[in-house]
């Protein structure tokens, strides 16, 4: 018989949450920010694969992936190694002021990876939240101008600058003052919601002649306009995907004005959507790339990748202490390994089987109006009504707290979309078993509805 984490699908031995849980959920709350937000109880002790087991012995299917941050699964063992090999030999001296054998490696190996012919180069963060922050400068001291453009529901961190670009929830600016200026949203083409009731590859023609017909006229003259940045699939917005030609558009406008076009890649990079990066699904060439979270499968690492041409700032223009840490160089290295050679085609296969398995959801739930995204990266938004498409968000966070109790973790995206981002290993069997489990949970949940 496996192992709790040998086995490929849950297996609950305690009520949820368990004894030990409530203990270590009582000292959270003594001790820990309350700024924290969870969903659910979960108190996770090990993982592998796709698979955690909490404090009490409770195994759970990850279809979150800690926020699409495991791309190769819990401690992969050949993660699990690179990282050990090199705790053992070097941990620290600061890439900044020396060099890793390590950095130049990676760094060359991302940039093969973003669209263009133009050479790349990197600079290694400890997250995406600081990747976005050294894009902010970079794009001001490309083009020696100080103005953004950035999208409603877009999430890029909460750092202050990240923070000013940030226009996911009002709960994460308020109390914190003035933020940087000279930044200015727009909507994001919403294909499902969207206001002039195009289809999902063509909304959002209005948005791009709002942005040059009013924004360019009224508000920033386009040459003081230092970058446009976007995320190709939103994340924290609902797991929204950009249609092609909007993006292409952006492009195009940014090229003619010599906007710093940057993409912001932390949740949907690395392989998630089926391809290295989810730009590439629209044939675009951005300037400036940001990724983090699956790059190195949970070490803390994040990259600004840019055209040569573009990251020519000078030496102690920007650094950092521990971006670039040897150890997390060691896991993305090994992370890169592993989704060049299986993972970025088991995306693709698993997100088109899923795909598949929910295209019919809109027709046998009441409550789902959308399936949407690319790969694993899949959002379902709840409604209570599909006719005029209210939002239920009180639905959505019952089916992730009855999923918890079923041995499922998925999280909520927006105010009322489930996210499902696994980990790039996942299985045929585990795709079923979500897809049995989340049934259960949504024919549950329009009882209440």
């Amino acid at each position: 018989m496996p192992t709790t984490l040998e086995a490929k699908t849950p297996r609950l031995v305690t009520a949820l949450p368990g004894p030990n849980a409530k203990r270590v959920l009582e000292q959270d709350a003594k001790f820990m920010s309350p700024s924290y937000t969870r969903d659910y109880p979960l108190v996770a002790k090990r993982g592998h694969g796709a698979i955690v087991e909490d404090v009490d012995g409770n195994a759970f299917l990850d279809f979150a992936a800690g926020i699409a941050v495991c791309s190769t699964g819990h401690c992969h063992p050949k993660v699990v190694s690179a990282i050990q090999r090199q705790a053992a030999e070097l941990i620290h001296m600061s890439g900044t002021d020396f060099y890793y054998e390590s950095m130049p490696q990676l760094a060359a190996r991302l940039g093969r990876t973003m669209p263009g012919t133009e050479g790349k180069k990197v600079f290694f963060t400890n997250s995406g939240t600081e990747a976005i922050e050294g894009a902010i400068k970079l794009a001001r001291y490309a083009t020696k101008r100080d103005n953004f453009i950035a999208f409603y529901g877009c999430f890029h961190g909460r750092s202050m600058g990240a923070l000013s670009l940030t226009a996911s929830k009002s709960t994460q600016r308020k109390g914190f003052g003035a933020l940087l200026s000279g930044i200015e949203h727009i909507p994001y083409p919403y294909a499902y919601r969207c206001p002039h009731g195009h289809a999902a590859e063509s909304c959002g023609a209005e948005i791009l002649e709002q942005l040059e017909g009013q924004i360019f006229k009224r508000l920033f003259d386009p040459e003081d306009v230092a970058g446009i940045i976007i995320e190709p699939i939103q994340g924290e917005g609902g797991y929204v995907p950009a249609p092609k030609f909007f993006l292409q558009e952006l492009q195009r406008i940014c090229r003619q004005h010599g906007i710093m076009f940057i993409v912001d890649e932390v949740q949907s990079g690395m392989g998630r959507t089926g391809q290295w990066w989810a730009c590439e699904h629209s044939r675009i060439e951005p300037d400036i790339l940001c990724s983090a979270k699956g790059i190195a499968s949970g070490m803390p690492l994040g990259a600004i990748i840019a055209r040569e041409s573009v990251m020519r700032w000078k030496p102690g223009a920007h650094g950092t202490t521990f971006g670039g840490n040897p150890v997390c160089l060691a896991a993305a290295l090994a992370t890169m390994d592993l989704i060049e050679s299986e993972y970025l085609e088991n995306a693709r296969r698993m997100g088109d089987y899923l795909f598949g398995r929910l295209a019919g959801w809109t027709k046998n739930f009441k409550i789902v109006g959308d399936v949407r995204g690319r790969g694993l990266m899949i959002g379902i938004e709840i409604v209570r009504d599909q006719g005029t498409k209210e939002k239920a968000a009180d639905l959505r966070n019952a089916i992730v707290d009855l999923a918890f109790h079923k041995g499922l973790l998925v999280l909520g995206a927006g105010e009322n979309t489930i996210r499902l981002s696994p980990p790039l290993l996942i299985d045929q069997e585990q795709a079923d078993f979500a897809v049995r489990t989340l049934e259960d949970c949504f024919r549950e949940a329009e009882k209440k509805a």
